[in-house]
C-alpha cells in the first residue's frame, strides 16, 4: 500500500463523512422531512467512515515512518506532501465528528417532539385532512362558505363507493356538521377513515368545493421514515395538518 492509495481511502471516507452530513441535515430539515430512519443511518455511515479514517490514518504514519527511516539523505523526501496529508486526516475526523453529534441533536430533538405529541393523545383535535375519522360512530366536518347558500357533503368508503350523502343550508361563514355513522340507507358502518367532499353550491349553478377539516380524538403518535404522525382513530395525518387541540 502507498502513501497514494492512503490518500485515495481518505478520499472516500471523506465522502462517505459528506454523505452522513448530508443524511442528518435531510433529517433536521424535515422534522416533517427527516425520522428516526434517517438518523440511525446517518449515525451508522459516520461511524463506518470514522472507523475506516482511523485504520487509515495508522496506515498512513506506519509507511511515513517507514519512507522517512529507508530515505536517501542526499534526496530527503518532501514534507509539503504528509504535511498536508496530517491535515486533510484532521479536517475529515473532525466532520466526521461534527456529523455524529448534529446526529445524537436531530434524535434528541424527535424523542422531545414524540413528548410533545403524546400529550396531544386523548385530546380532541381538528387537522386538515382529506378523510374523516369515524370514531365510535360519529364524525365532525367543519367548512367554511363564503356566502350562505346550499351545501353537499359526500362521504366515500375505500372503493370510491359513496356511502353518505347529504344537502343543507349553509351559511356564510363557519358551518359544523356532524355525521352519525350511517350510510343513505341508514346501516350503520364500521368505525374508520372515510374519504370526504364538501361543496358549495353557487348562484350561477356551478359547484365550488370548499375548504373544511376534521375533528377527532387523537390516539396515538408514531415516528416514521417521512416524520412524526399523529394518530386520530384510523386517520394519520402529518403534524403540521394539526389546526387546534382541544383540553
Amino acid at each position: 500500500m502507498s502513501l497514494a492509495s492512503v490518500a485515495a481511502q481518505q478520499s472516500a471516507a471523506l465522502a462517505a463523512a459528506t454523505a452522513a452530513a448530508s443524511s442528518a441535515a435531510t433529517a433536521a430539515a424535515a422534522p416533517s422531512t427527516t425520522g428516526a430512519t434517517s438518523s440511525t443511518t446517518a449515525a451508522q455511515t459516520g461511524q463506518a467512515a470514522l472507523s475506516a479514517l482511523s485504520g487509515n490514518f495508522s496506515d498512513f504514519l506506519g509507511m511515513l515512518m517507514t519512507q522517512m527511516q529507508n530515505q536517501d539523505p542526499t534526496s530527503p523526501m518532501d514534507t509539503n506532501q504528509f504535511t498536508q496529508e496530517l491535515v486533510q486526516f484532521s479536517g475529515v475526523e473532525q466532520q466526521i465528528n461534527t456529523n455524529s453529534s448534529l446526529t445524537q441533536l436531530i434524535q434528541l430533538t424527535q424523542s422531545g417532539q414524540v413528548m410533545q405529541g403524546t400529550a396531544m393523545t386523548g385530546k380532541p383535535v381538528t387537522v386538515t385532512a382529506t378523510q374523516i375519522p369515524l370514531q365510535n360512530g360519529t364524525g365532525k366536518v367543519s367548512f367554511t362558505d363564503p356566502t350562505a347558500g346550499p351545501a353537499a357533503i359526500v362521504i366515500d368508503n375505500s372503493n370510491g363507493q359513496t356511502l353518505r350523502s347529504v344537502s343543507l343550508n349553509a351559511t356564510a361563514g363557519q358551518n359544523t356538521w356532524t355525521w352519525d355513522g350511517t350510510d343513505n340507507a341508514g346501516n350503520t358502518v364500521p368505525d374508520g377513515a372515510y374519504s370526504i367532499s364538501v361543496i358549495g353550491a353557487n348562484t350561477d349553478g356551478s359547484t365550488t368545493p370548499l375548504t373544511f377539516s376534521v375533528t377527532g380524538t387523537a390516539t396515538g403518535v408514531q415516528n416514521t421514515g417521512s416524520g412524526l404522525q399523529l394518530g386520530i382513530g384510523a386517520l394519520t395525518v402529518p403534524f403540521s395538518a394539526v389546526q387546534s387541540v382541544g383540553a
